[in-house]
C-alpha cells in the first residue's frame, strides 16, 4: 500500500484522477442499487432488471465505436468533462422518475447515462500512461482498478443503507452531484504539452468524412497482435456469464434470500471485498511474475472464478454466498489488473483510445447477451440454476486460454508501448 500512497502524494494529475474517482463511482453505485430495487419494488419482475440492463448495454455498445474514435482524434480532457457534466444532468431526472413512479424514464435515463459513459471509462484508461510515468504506470493501473472495487464496496453498502434509512431521493441526488465533482477533479489536470490529444499521423480527409474506416484500422491493429486479441477475447468469455450476474445479483437478494435493498448491496458489496483484495494481491504478483508466468495466472484464476460463482449460486445461507461471491470476484480482479497492465505496456497512444473502447464495446454487447438470456430464463428457471449456467460460461474462459497459451498462439509481443522492464519489477521475474 506504500505504493499507492508514494503515487498519490508525489502525481498530482494522477491525485485528481483519482479523487474524481473514487466519488463518481460510489455515486454510481448509489444509482444503481436504488433503480434496480425501485425497478424490483413497482413489479417484482426479473424481466424489468435485465430490461433496465439492456437499456444501459445497448447504448454503450452503440457508443463505444464512437467514443473510440473522439479519444483519438481530439483532446481526451475535454471529452471526459463533457462526459460527466451530460451524465449530472441526467442523473437528475431519476429523481423525476422516482416521484411519478415512471419504470419508462427508468429506462430512457438509463440508456442515456450510458450513452456518455464510454466517452469517460475509455478516455480515463487512455490518458493513465500519459499522467503516470513508466515507473508509476502498473502502480497507477493497480490503483485504478483497485479503487474501482473499493468505491464497489462502499457504495452498494452505502447506497443500500441509505435507500431503506432515507429513500430514493437522496441516492438520485448524490450521483448527480458526484458527476460534477468528478468534472472539477479532470478540469485540473495538465499535460506538459498542453493538450490530452492523442499523438498520432494527421488525418487524411478520407478519415475525417468516414471515421468508420478510422474504427476498422483500430480493429485491424488489435487483430495483429495475438495478445491484444487474446485479452478482448478473455473479457468477452467472463462477459458470457457476467451479464447474467448482473441480473442475479438482484434476483438472490430480493427474492431468493428476501432481504431487500440491503440484500443486493450487501452482496454487491461482498463483491467488491473480493475485488478489493484480488486487485491488492495482483499489484504485489504483477512486480514479481514474467510473462509465462503471467499467461498461466490467468487460466488458474478463471478456474477459481467460474467454480466459485457456481458455489455461491447453490449456497443456502447468507454469508457463505457473500464468501463464495467474494472469491469469485476476487479471481476476475487478479485476471484484470494483470491485463491491463499487460495492455498499457504494448498499445501505442494513436490506437489506444480505439482498443479500450473496442474492449468495453465487446463486452458490452456479450453482457446484453447473456442478461437477455438470464431474464428470459428467470422466467421458468430458478436463480440458483441459472447461477451454475453462469458459472461454467465464465469458467469456459479459461479453456479459450488454456488453449491458445499452450499451442503458442499467444506470444509476447514487440514492446511498442511501455516497456514492462520499466515498470517497477523487482526481483527476479518468474516464468
Amino acid at each position: 500500500m506504500s505504493d499507492f500512497s508514494q503515487l498519490l502524494k508525489q502525481n498530482r494529475n494522477y491525485r485528481f484522477t483519482w479523487c474524481g474517482q473514487v466519488v463518481s463511482e460510489i455515486g454510481d453505485h448509489f444509482n444503481n442499487i436504488a433503480v434496480f430495487s425501485l425497478a424490483m419494488a413497482y413489479t417484482g419482475s426479473g424481466m424489468v432488471v435485465t430490461g433496465i440492463m439492456l437499456s444501459r448495454a445497448v447504448p454503450a455498445v452503440m457508443m463505444g465505436p464512437f467514443a473510440g474514435i473522439i479519444l483519438d482524434r481530439f483532446d481526451r480532457k475535454r471529452i471526459m468533462i463533457a462526459s460527466d457534466l451530460i451524465r449530472g444532468v441526467v442523473a437528475l431526472g431519476f429523481i423525476l422518475a422516482f416521484q411519478r413512479h415512471n419504470i419508462s424514464l427508468l429506462y430512457l435515463l438509463s440508456a442515456l447515462l450510458m450513452a456518455a459513459s464510454p466517452f469517460f471509462t475509455s478516455g480515463r484508461s487512455a490518458i493513465l500512461p500519459t499522467i503516470a510515468t513508466k515507473d508509476e504506470l502498473h502502480t497507477a493501473n493497480s490503483l485504478t482498478q483497485t479503487t474501482q472495487w473499493a468505491t464497489l464496496t462502499i457504495g452498494t453498502l452505502l447506497g443500500g443503507t441509505i435507500v431503506m434509512q432515507f429513500g430514493f431521493y437522496w441516492a438520485f441526488l448524490f450521483n448527480a452531484v458526484s458527476f460534477l465533482f468528478s468534472a472539477f477533479c479532470i478540469s485540473r489536470l495538465h499535460a506538459d504539452g498542453g493538450s490530452f490529444r492523442a499523438q498520432r499521423k494527421h488525418l487524411t480527409e478520407n478519415e475525417v468524412v468516414r471515421p468508420w474506416h478510422e474504427y476498422t484500422e483500430g480493429l485491424r491493429y488489435m487483430r495483429s497482435s495475438p495478445l491484444i486479441l487474446g485479452i478482448a477475447m478473455v473479457s468477452v468469455g467472463w462477459a458470457s456469464g457476467g451479464g447474467a450476474a448482473q441480473i442475479l445479483f438482484s434476483l438472490f437478494g430480493q427474492i431468493v434470500f428476501k432481504r431487500g435493498p440491503a440484500g443486493i448491496g450487501y452482496l454487491w458489496a461482498s463483491a467488491g471485498v473480493g475485488l478489493l483484495l484480488g486487485g491488492a494481491f495482483a499489484h504485489w504478483l504483477g512486480k514479481r511474475i514474467g510473462f509465462r508466468a503471467y499467461k498461466r495466472t490467468v487460466f488458474i484464476v478463471y478456474i477459481i472464478h467460474g467454480s466459485a460463482y457456481v458455489a455461491f449460486s447453490q449456497m443456502k445461507q447468507f454469508w457463505a454466498a457473500a464468501v463464495f461471491i467474494a472469491i469469485s470476484r476476487g479471481a476476475v480482479a487478479i485476471s484484470s489488473v494483470l491485463n491491463f497492465s499487460e495492455l498499457l505496456r504494448h498499445v501505442t497512444d494513436e490506437y489506444r483510445g480505439r482498443v479500450f473502447a473496442t474492449m468495453e464495446t465487446l463486452t458490452w454487447s456479450v453482457m446484453m447477451l447473456s442478461m437477455m438470456g438470464a431474464g428470459i430464463a428467470s422466467q421458468t428457471w430458478s436463480p440458483r440454476a441459472i447461477g451454475v449456467v453462469s458459472g461454467v460460461l465464465s469458467s469456459m474462459t479459461a479453456v479459450y486460454w488454456g488453449w491458445a497459451n499452450w499451442s503458442g498462439r499467444l506470444p509476447e509481443p514487440e514492446r511498442l508501448g511501455i516497456d514492462p522492464d520499466d515498470v517497477e519489477v523487482h526481483g527476479d521475474p518468474v516464468a
